[in-house]
């Protein structure tokens, strides 16, 4: 069964973050600037929360509040799922389905190691997938010879 270990070995060790006290501005431009859908809210070490470009969209712009301006604190989501690095992908695509939720940070003796996004985990399904159709190629090529 894969983990969320062998799943966050196949990607960058980048852990996209900004403090409570930054903008919504600045987590958007962050965002856009490496290409995620979200980034964790981190201070002292801690992981205090969680924004997403919805969070962006439907807490900032819907309501007319200005991105340039509004904390992070006042629009991300606090205290959020997290996942540790044994883990396994079926359990974090339960949590993320039950909860209508795209990404999870990992998190492992307090301390934040990365996040996954259920893209992350589509590929590494995806990956493990190849590797057996190629075990299984080779089994029954090795076999086929012998009849």
């Amino acid at each position: 069964m894969a983990t969320v270990q062998s799943c966050i070995a196949q990607k960058p060790h980048v852990l996209h973050c900004l403090g409570p006290q930054d903008t919504v501005q600045a987590a958007l431009q962050l965002m856009s600037d490496h290409r995620v859908r979200s980034v964790m809210v981190i201070e002292g070490g801690a992981l205090k929360g969680i924004v997403s470009e919805r969070d962006c969209a439907l807490k900032v712009l819907l309501p007319g509040l200005d991105a340039r301006s509004t904390p992070l604190a006042a629009v991300m989501t606090g205290d959020p799922v997290t996942v540790g690095l044994r883990d396994s992908l079926e359990h974090c695509m339960r949590e993320m389905t039950t909860r209508s939720i795209r990404h999870l940070p990992v998190v492992e003796g307090g301390a934040v190691i990365g996040m996954i996004s259920i893209g992350d985990i589509v590929k590494d399904i995806m990956r493990q997938q190849e590797q057996h159709i190629r075990y299984l190629e080779t089994y029954i090529k090795g076999h086929s010879a012998s009849y």
